[in-house]
């Protein structure tokens, strides 16, 4: 049976199709915090996944898996201002509270219902929306709904946003870590804008949860409540489960209680879920955790130094995500390729996700990977050299 639309949707396939960037499942398998397994060219292989967001190793770690296991039920049956809300989902907002210094933390079933959710509810009652040339869909999707005015400025031009904001209430949106290339927020042309009169400020901490400051607590280790209202996090990255949340102020949380959708009409996260990034991010406070972020660092300064003494163009990022810009998209494709054959897998990213010519290995790098696994990787982009 075809639907009404079958031509439209397939036009716009073969679009993609012709573009080289047709979006495809992959059924692969983790077999460890750093490995993977799937069946390629006919046969089961194995490979260094170097495209996962589990910067602490996590996912795996003993505990985490424990704790999901032991919850007691899967599901949390209901939304949270029904019968969804338990004393694990409880704990876990107070424990996050506690870590971040937040007077609240509401959560959400994953950061990008968080954020959406977050930006449409609240970006109704500002003047305008100024949001970062390079925030992620999500932060989009929210500020396109909210119906407030909103424009895109320059990645990190925080000098002509300043020449730029009007009158009346702004709210300025960014990343603490900018989850295509890599690179921090430029702290002080943020706080040269954020705090200002009338200036809000809204950060999404998705890749610096878990691994930026020296407890590990992002974005609210760095800025207070007062100076910065609204951060946003996701726990599928350094925490290894999944899920997001939002911490803010205690008048924002009541008012996103009452009238933000996402939050009132979806089933809360599942309390095995919850009982698992609880045991997470217990681990993250602990002395482990800050051996984990430590080791972390050294992977990451491992990749960058072995790159720049064979000459391997990397981007400037000194977080855990690394990038290889080779521009077209077949270049990206066959790059990924090349590596997918000598054991490693890392994904192509391509337009729409980054900007036109622009297409790029997007490389992740956690404590989980051993020295020699970065030094093979290391070795096999300068193998694929000639396709850089």
């Amino acid at each position: 049976m075809q639907t009404s639309i079958q031509q439209q949707l397939t036009e716009a396939l073969n679009q993609r199709r012709s573009e080289q960037r047709l979006r495809q499942l992959n059924t692969v398998n983790a077999i460890s915090a750093s490995e993977v397994a799937g069946t390629y060219a006919g046969r089961r292989q194995t490979w260094i996944n170097f495209s996962s967001n589990d910067y602490l190793g996590l996912s795996h770690h003993p505990d985490v898996v424990a704790a999901m296991a032991s919850a007691g039920q899967a599901g949390s049956k209901a939304s949270p201002l029904v019968t969804g809300y338990s004393s694990i989902h409880h704990d876990l907002a107070l424990q996050l509270a506690d870590y971040l210094q937040r007077d609240r933390v509401l959560l959400f079933s994953s950061a990008f219902a968080a954020n959406a959710g977050a930006l449409t509810t609240l970006g109704r009652h500002y003047q305008h929306l100024w949001l970062d040339r390079l925030s992620h869909a999500s932060l989009l999707n929210g500020a396109r709904h909210c119906g407030a005015p909103w424009r895109r400025f320059g990645h990190q031009d925080f000098d002509s946003l300043q020449q730029r904001l009007g009158s009346g209430s702004q709210l300025v949106i960014a990343e603490s870590i900018y989850s295509m290339d890599g690179d921090e927020l430029d702290h002080f042309g943020w706080r040269r804008i954020v705090g200002a009169d009338q200036v809000d400020g809204y950060l999404d901490d998705a890749h610096g949860f878990g691994v930026l400051g020296a407890e590990g607590a992002g974005a609210c280790e760095l800025y207070s409540q007062q100076q910065l209202s609204f951060v946003s996090l996701a726990f599928g990255k350094a925490t290894g489960v999944a899920g997001g949340a939002l911490a803010v102020p205690e008048s924002v949380a009541d008012y996103l209680i009452n009238f933000c959708p996402e939050y009132i009409y979806s089933t809360a996260m599942p309390l095995a879920q919850a009982s698992a990034i609880k045991a997470s991010v217990t681990l993250m406070q602990s002395a482990e955790g800050r051996l984990r972020r430590a080791l972390l660092r050294e992977r990451i300064e491992q990749f960058k130094s072995g790159c720049q003494a064979l000459g391997l163009p990397i981007t400037a990022s000194n977080s855990a995500i690394q990038g290889v810009i080779v521009g077209a998209d077949r270049k990206a494709l066959e790059l990924s390729e090349a590596l997918r054959a000598a054991g490693i897998w890392c994904s192509a990213i391509r337009p729409p996700t980054v900007p036109e010519g622009s297409a790029r290995l997007r490389i992740t790098l956690t404590t989980a990977h051993s020295e020699s696994q970065v030094a093979h990787l290391i070795n096999a982009l300068d193998q694929a050299r000639e396709k850089l």
